[in-house]
């Protein structure tokens, strides 16, 4: 496709379907490789975003059969790709096709009837209450960072919230008096999601010192030490020093992590599996899900622990 047709296509993504600028970019690296492939081969798949490649063409996504979209995701897997990065890479040329099968463009989609690659569904990692205590309690809260990394940090676990979704909070989303956040989720999602009280306490606390972070021009929740507002990557760098403070043996634990951690610990206590998904801001219920199989493996370690016969 010509660059009118990828803007085209990309601005459809971003407008109507509101897609993250992480994924269209993604998506737009997932065409330009296929047809790179098509038109090199195995070469395609080595480039980097930077090299040279093949430029996206409407003329080769129309010469493209079953054939071709197969054997790229298998030499896509081959290459290294992760069956979710793969899968991903179907569902953009699957969207790519669909909209310009739409627009009369292309005339055959050939990722009709392919299906997705398998994907393992590893059980999160989550941590335990004592564990997530020492990491919400490590920031030192005598310095305007430490406060407000202690917010950040009650607020993920508290809330189930994204990095992004903690990282875009405004002033305007905390409702106090109600005990509640509003956080805009994937696509523009918006939802309500109820914050506890040490959450507030810790954001309160942080609030009264957050001039002292510079001098904020804006009304996001959280800043970096210069006043402007904290990225995606500093919420997962401030996850990562306390981890590596108070849980040394522990690996990979990210944001994420307190919101698998959340998400269990909720259903451990009780809640109502629709809840957590209302929470959680699921669009499916299977993606909630495996936080039941999370619960049932606690149980059977429990059991194997306790039980003397186990």
């Amino acid at each position: 496709m010509s660059a009118v047709d990828m803007i085209r296509y990309l601005n459809y993504l971003r407008v109507e379907r509101n897609f993250s600028r992480h994924t269209l970019r993604a998506y737009a690296n997932d065409i330009g490789q296929f047809c790179d492939y098509l038109e090199n081969g195995a070469t395609a798949l080595r480039r980097t975003d930077e090299e040279a490649r093949s430029p996206a063409s409407l003329d080769v996504l129309k010469r493209a059969g079953k054939r071709d979209v197969r054997a790229f995701l298998a030499h896509a897997q081959t290459a290294g790709c992760s069956p979710r990065t793969a899968a991903r890479k179907l569902a953009a040329l699957r969207s790519a096709y669909a909209f310009f099968m739409r627009e009369k463009s292309v005339a055959v989609n050939p990722t009709q009837g392919i299906r997705s690659p398998r994907l393992s569904k590893n059980l999160p990692d989550v941590l335990s209450i004592p564990e997530v205590t020492a990491l919400l309690e490590a920031p030192d809260t005598s310095t305007p960072l430490g406060r407000r990394d202690r917010a950040a940090l009650e607020v993920l676990y508290s809330c189930g919230l994204r990095a992004a979704e903690l990282a875009g909070l405004r002033m305007g989303d905390v409702f106090y008096d109600q005990q509640t956040v509003r956080a805009l989720g994937k696509r523009a999602k918006e939802r309500m999601v109820p914050i506890g009280s040490y959450a507030i306490e810790a954001l309160r606390s942080y609030l009264q010192v957050r001039r002292d972070l510079g001098c904020p021009e804006h009304d996001l929740i959280f800043v970096n030490h210069r006043g402007g507002p904290l990225t995606t990557r500093s919420v997962q760098r401030i996850v990562e020093r306390y981890v590596r403070e108070v849980l040394p043996t522990r690996r990979e634990v990210s944001p994420h992590t307190l919101r698998h951690t959340f998400a269990t610990h909720i259903l451990d206590a009780g809640a109502d599996l629709r809840v957590v998904q209302e929470m959680l801001g699921h669009e499916s219920l299977s993606s909630t899900q495996i936080y039941t199989h999370v619960s049932i493996e606690r149980l059977r370690q429990v059991y194997r622990d306790a039980h003397p016969h186990a």
